[in-house]
């Protein structure tokens, strides 16, 4: 009950205050929530867990999967789109289902790389429902021992043909990183490049970045993030770019697209 208070006090305050400076939530959010170690090894595992290898010091797996017992753990949250093994979750009830982005002919809005519905972040009482299921998650996240929580598809406005807006996303990142450090957890950016310079102001405090190295983008997060930005590259030209560059300074691994146990695991 207290926590549900705790929460409610802190989305007030989110949606009534608005965003502060970027230097201000980074301090405020590093007076109470452990931030990840910068420029360590990491490992990328939201495809399946593995024991990390030596001297790895960040892990990141799916909030359904224990976190490693040796490293600073990120929580994976599918925030804005549904994972497709959960689509019965959502289908199940009408309250989840009307939370599902639908098309001018009432069909589930997909994306189409990984077959994905997108989530309906447009109104605010949209946004509040979507809370009510992922906030949960969450706390969830820090219940099972994870430190920090990243938060995927913030970009998925650019797959909604039009009807999801940036401006619908950002508001319901706001949320979700209220949220995160209500719980005791840092809140990671996930993507979206171009948001960077604004993603502390929304309450972001590192980032995890998909091939950066491959669109050229590291150094948006690296500007906005300092060290504390976590690279995953698919391909090998990509990831010798990233290394070559930006090795020396950010986290990067080598995984294999379906970032799967026993697949391509390597770093700088």
């Amino acid at each position: 009950m207290l926590q549900g208070v705790l929460w409610a006090i802190v989305a007030a305050l989110a949606t009534v205050v608005g965003p502060s400076s970027p230097a201000s939530t980074s301090e405020e959010a590093a007076a109470t929530v452990e931030l990840p170690p910068a420029n360590v090894d990491w490992d990328y595992q939201i495809g399946g867990s593995s024991p990390p290898a030596a001297g790895v010091g960040v892990v990141s797996r799916d909030r359904s999967v224990a976190p490693s017992a040796d490293a600073y753990n990120i929580c994976y949250v599918n925030a804005f789109q549904t994972q497709r093994h959960e689509r019965a979750f959502w289908e199940h009830t009408w309250e989840h289902w009307a939370l599902v982005l639908k098309d001018r002919s009432g069909r589930a809005v997909v994306d189409q790389s990984w077959g994905e519905w997108l989530l309906d972040t447009r109104t605010a009482r949209k946004r509040r429902s979507l809370m009510a299921v992922v906030g949960p998650w969450i706390d969830g996240c820090a219940a099972a021992g994870f430190q920090g929580v990243e938060f995927d598809n913030l970009d998925s406005w650019d797959r909604a043909a039009g009807l999801i807006t940036r401006r619908d996303n950002k508001a319901f990142a706001r949320l979700l990183t209220a949220r995160a450090h209500a719980a005791g957890l840092a809140a990671g950016q996930k993507n979206w490049a171009e948001l960077s310079p604004r993603g502390p102001a929304l309450g972001f405090d590192f980032a995890v970045a998909e091939e950066c190295g491959r669109y050229r983008e590291c150094g948006s997060y690296a500007a906005a993030y300092a060290d504390r930005v976590y690279v995953v590259e698919y391909r090998d030209p990509d990831f010798d770019r990233a290394c070559r560059r930006w090795g020396s300074r950010l986290s990067i691994v080598r995984r294999d697209v379906d970032v799967t146990p026993g697949g391509i695991n390597r770093r700088c």
